[in-house]
């Protein structure tokens, strides 16, 4: 897989992790375990983007 498809790839799951958590904390009572672990693997995500990028 190339560096940009890798790229799109994690855009992608970010994008739809992000939509996940806005979802799970507009419910009346949100899960507060499930959206700690959105927003850690959201950030993983986040953290991986930003590498891959100052390796480019």
């Amino acid at each position: 897989m190339s560096l940009e498809a890798r790229l799109e790839s994690l855009k992608q799951r970010h994008a739809g992790l992000d939509a996940r958590i806005t979802d799970e904390d507009r419910r009346p009572r949100p899960d507060d375990d499930s959206l700690s672990r959105l927003k850690l693997e959201k950030l993983r995500l986040k953290e991986e983007m930003e590498r891959l990028r100052t390796r480019q």
